[in-house]
């Protein structure tokens, strides 16, 4: 057991290809990560001694990798699930049960066919899909049309997410949608469900990542470490699965409890996050977290976004590879989020923001479902330079 460790990022990468990938099974893809994840941490498979992930399960994952574990951590609450597992797997390590943990994703067009089921068990089944509730875009505009109703936001303010992060993803390679686009591009692409145009809606596609989390201690040795990134803070949380339980369709309980605890752990307050990822399957989400990490008071985040504070050049840089609408979304976007933040951190990314000792990480899982949230930042950070306390 390690006494008082601080936990890093020694290892991350994305898979090689973003997009369509058709010629590789699911298990490949996440073999396609690990490796690279791996070589960037400056380790080997033997060096593994923890796996986290879903999906293909991670001993089905790990066994593909010709990895012996003695931790595994399959826990799934959605999109936000690596978030969970890089958590997990510092509690892990500091408790001894491990020393270097991969959580991995992978998905491609290669899968098994499924036969439908009538299975009532799932409260959702029993209590909403007979009434037309059956996925995202049915349940997310319910609280967005309430959010609208009870806040004032404008349909021009939730179309002005989309416009920013293209605006961050024209900058950004890898990204699948690259042409700079307006408010009413976004209103003359076609309605998929009231209020959400098709350009507020996230992509579909396919690929991967893969992290590798270790103790500082650990990592000490490795060439990699002057590329540490450390892990200042975590939290997760989660509320009702029915959309129609919710405490307030306006707001997340589990983005704020989330948000809350791993400031809390970090230390730090609003003001010393250099960059911000919040999960964006549809154009709304971003403004729920802005206002549940607390960055902005209710009713405020529209205007925040639409005066220009997220976009390039602004004061809260955010979603800066283009997010879930403009990147990629293979239909768990947190391992991106993650991706994102360490590039940032490490000064790597593609559209890099100057200086960023502080990126926050936020997501979602379900339809607000649960919530995970990182704090990430560089060893300056962590060791309490420049006024930030520790």
């Amino acid at each position: 057991m390690i006494t008082n460790p601080r936990m890093v990022i020694i290892g991350a990468a994305e898979t090689e290809r973003l997009g369509r990938i058709d010629d590789l099974s699911a298990i490949q893809v996440h073999a396609d990560a690990a490796r690279r994840a791996i070589t960037d941490a400056g380790l080997t498979r033997d060096d593994i001694d923890g796996v986290a992930t879903i999906g293909e399960g991670p001993a089905g994952v790990a066994d593909y990798l010709g990895i012996t574990p003695t931790w595994l951590d399959g826990t799934f609450v959605g999109g936000c699930s690596f978030l969970l597992h890089v958590r997990h797997a510092t509690a892990a390590i500091a408790a001894g049960m491990c020393k270097y943990v991969l959580v991995t994703h992978g998905v491609s067009r290669v899968a098994p066919g499924y036969q439908l089921q009538l299975d009532l068990s799932p409260l959702q089944r029993q209590f909403e899909v007979p009434y037309g509730v059956t996925g995202p875009v049915t349940k997310f505009p319910l609280g967005v049309l309430r959010y609208m109703k009870e806040f004032g936001l404008t349909h021009e303010q939730l179309a002005q997410v989309a416009v920013v992060q293209r605006q961050w993803a024209a900058m950004t390679p890898r990204a699948a949608m690259r042409e700079l686009i307006t408010v009413d591009d976004v209103f003359a692409s076609p309605m998929i469900c009231y209020p959400m145009h098709r350009l507020e809606c996230c992509l579909s596609t396919q690929g991967g990542g893969a992290v590798i989390v270790t103790s500082e201690e650990y990592a000490a040795d490795l060439p990699s470490f002057d590329r540490a990134v450390y892990v200042l803070g975590a939290g997760e949380s989660s509320e009702a699965p029915l959309i129609s339980q919710m405490h307030d369709m306006t707001t997340s309980r589990a983005f704020r409890i989330s948000g809350k605890n791993a400031f809390e752990q970090a230390g730090i307050g609003h003001d010393d996050v250099d960059h911000l990822m919040i999960y964006d399957a549809f154009a709304h989400l971003p403004i729920y977290g802005l206002e549940d990490l607390g960055f902005v008071s209710r009713g405020e985040a529209g205007a925040f976004i639409e005066e220009g504070n997220t976009a390039p050049g602004g004061r809260l840089p955010m979603n800066t590879n283009g997010g879930g609408l403009s990147y990629t979304h293979t239909g768990i976007y947190g391992m991106f989020l993650m991706q994102e933040s360490i590039r940032q951190v490490r000064g790597e990314a593609a559209a890099q923001v100057p200086d960023v000792d502080i990126s926050v990480a936020h997501g979602v899982g379900s339809m607000f479902t649960s919530a995970g949230t990182l704090v990430f930042g560089t060893r300056a950070a962590a060791d309490g330079l420049g006024g930030r306390p520790r």
